[in-house]
Parts: C-alpha cells; sequence; structure tokens
C-alpha cells in the first residue's frame, strides 16, 4: 500500500497537470484532455500520467502527439508550481478506460433488454 506522502504527490500532480493542460492545450484544437490517474514510481522519479480525451478518434490522436511533443515543457511547467526534490519524468498514457466501461454498460443493457421483452409477452 502506498504511503500516505506518495499519495499526497500523486494527488497534487494529478492537479497541477491538469490545470496546466487546461490553460497550455486549447480544446479545439485536440478535444477536451483531462487527466484520470497518475502513477508514481516509488521513488517518485517517474509518472504515468493517464490522459483521457473527450472528442473525435482523430482528435485523440492529435492530443496524444500534442502531449508527446510538449512533455518537456509540460513538465517544466508543472515543476514550477510544484515543490519537490525531483520533479518526476512525465510519460502520458491514453487511457480507455472510461470507454471501456461504457461499452460494458452498453452490453448489459442490451442483455437485459431480450429479458425485458419476454418478460413483458409471458404475462398476458
Amino acid at each position: 500500500m502506498p504511503s500516505l506522502r506518495h499519495q499526497r504527490v500523486r494527488e497534487l500532480l494529478k492537479r497541477q497537470i491538469g490545470e496546466v493542460l487546461r490553460r497550455e492545450i486549447q480544446p479545439d484544437a485536440a478535444g477536451l484532455i483531462t487527466v484520470n490517474d497518475v502513477g508514481l514510481a516509488g521513488d517518485l522519479k517517474s509518472a504515468t500520467v493517464f490522459i483521457g480525451v473527450v472528442g473525435k478518434p482523430e482528435q485523440q490522436k492529435k492530443a496524444m502527439a500534442v502531449l508527446l511533443r510538449e512533455r518537456a515543457r509540460i513538465q517544466t511547467l508543472v515543476a514550477r508550481e510544484v515543490v519537490l526534490k525531483y520533479m518526476p519524468r512525465l510519460r502520458f498514457v491514453l487511457d480507455e478506460s472510461i470507454e471501456r466501461g461504457n461499452r460494458v454498460l452498453a452490453i448489459m443493457e442490451e442483455l437485459k433488454l431480450p429479458e425485458a421483452e419476454l418478460e413483458g409477452e409471458a404475462e398476458p
């Protein structure tokens, strides 16, 4: 289980990265970028930032390209606001867990629909 300090640093990074992305990257070009989670290494020297992009698949690709291109600048801007001995090296990953969850919920709804239709036919 991560220590309290580890959890606090994760939340701090999540909040500050989200704020920097909101300020620096325009949503019209790359879609709306959200920070879903931050995975932090035990030594606090590297962080995986799980990104969600609201928009079309083309906007998701464009957002990831922008994040990869601007990674160093984003890391520098976050380092100015977060006081740590070592600023973790950021790595951006597209997080598709929300889309997978929505797909699972849609499948579950489809499975419930035929059962409801069968129950409705059996009652009269």
